[in-house]
């Protein structure tokens, strides 16, 4: 109990480094301290980012045929994160079975094959090798899904900061400035997100119908919930504007919407969470399809682990992303959870307090699940989101 009491003060300090004070948090609020899971995080990181590395080096391709020059071009995603958690949880899971380590120095390229059994929600029989061969696999190919979504995204809303090229040095040494006009922006992601989908395609063709058919339904669930965006903005400026039954309707369809196809991961009461339809169709059911991916590969999802990477989604979504964006989400009349509470609360403060209680009901939920599929690698990240939120950026925070 001192223990727990000394870890829980000192991940209260903000002078610590986050990720440090995320493993006292964790270790603080469930008992649980792996060392493991700090030298696993650094191996899973590296590993991924390999992954990413070999997309992006056929992008540079593909932009140094287009512009006619060698480029370096990165993205900036954080949405590899449940990914990149997923293959911890089945290397920890393989590895504690495995008289012999099981990860190999070279990561698995390919795609997995896909077991009857499994389309049938069954787990096959399978080595903890083979296991680990299927994960590595289907990350990649998560990883390309979910980067490919993105792109498609910041293009559809015409966001290409997050598209990073610079022309490789010259016989001077030094990388050349490039000041892209819009044009020459939007060019960029294009090519980049075409070269992108097109491997990808090519990944889905070698796979059976039902792995693209599980992808597809996933993307047309979101995309579903973001045909309503002009909808909901509507009703949030007439809410605004004085509109009692606009706010009625965003609390009835927005923030305790009924469910038309509730998710088999999330349980009755959790599907019951402020926001729960609407953010599990904004970001949830992205990465609960991903899962479905890993199963469809024969690998062995606990619910518990799925509750957890769905629960932590939708719950970063709103602290990090929602509370950062809310000045201009609030001025450019986008509904979120965040600039929803301002406007259904009678005052900020309420408002405030009611954001942080509905984020923690997410994230809690995420660590308790997490705790029980034995991830504490997924509990420290969840504590992670928490600790790395920067909710003083909202009106009534004090």
């Amino acid at each position: 109990m001192v223990l727990k009491k000394g870890a829980a003060a000192l991940a209260n300090r903000r002078r610590l480094p986050t990720a440090l004070r995320a493993v006292l948090g964790y270790y603080a609020d469930t008992g649980v301290f792996d060392y493991g899971s700090l030298s696993l995080k650094s191996e899973i990181d590296d590993r991924t980012e390999q992954m990413l590395d070999d997309v992006y080096d056929r992008i540079e391709d593909a932009l140094t045929e287009e512009f006619g020059r060698p480029v370096e071009f990165s993205y900036d995603t954080k949405l590899i994160l449940p990914a990149r958690l997923t293959l911890g949880y089945i290397y920890r899971a393989a590895r504690k079975e495995a008289d012999s380590d099981p990860v190999g120095e070279d990561i698995a390229t390919g795609v997995p094959p896909v077991e009857d059994t499994a389309i049938n929600g069954e787990c096959p029989t399978l080595t903890p090798r083979e296991r680990v061969v299927r994960a590595e696999q289907m990350t990649r190919l998560s990883i390309e899904a979910l980067v490919d979504g993105d792109m498609r995204d910041a293009i559809n809303d015409a966001e290409f900061e997050d598209f990073e090229v610079e022309f490789e040095a010259g016989e001077d040494g030094q990388h050349e400035p490039w000041s892209p006009s819009e044009g020459d922006r939007r060019r960029v992601a294009e090519v980049a997100q075409a070269t992108l989908q097109s491997h990808l395609d090519g990944l889905l063709e070698d796979l059976p119908d039902s792995v693209g058919e599980a992808y597809q339904w996933a993307v047309d669930y979101s995309e579903a919930h973001q045909d309503r965006d002009d909808y909901f903005r509507g009703l949030m400026a007439d809410a605004n504007a004085g509109d009692t039954q606009a706010s009625a309707a965003i609390r009835q369809e927005y923030k305790f919407a009924d469910y038309d196809e509730p998710p088999a991961t999330l349980s009755s009461a959790e599907q019951e969470l402020p926001y729960s339809k609407t953010q599990y169709a904004r970001v949830g059911v992205i990465y609960d399809g991903m899962l479905d991916l890993y199963r469809l590969a024969g690998l062995d999802i606990d619910a518990d682990f799925a509750k957890a990477i769905v629960l932590a989604i939708i719950g970063a979504q709103i602290w990090l992303d929602d509370v950062d964006d809310y000045a201009d989400d609030h001025q450019e009349g986008q509904l979120t959870p965040v600039t929803a509470e301002y406007l259904l609360r009678p005052d900020d403060r309420a408002a405030y307090a009611h954001v942080v209680d509905i984020t923690e009901q997410y994230l809690d939920l995420a660590k308790a699940h997490a705790t029980a599929a034995d991830s504490p690698l997924t509990g420290i990240a969840v504590e992670y989101i928490y600790r790395s939120g920067e909710p003083d950026v909202l009106p009534g925070h004090r």
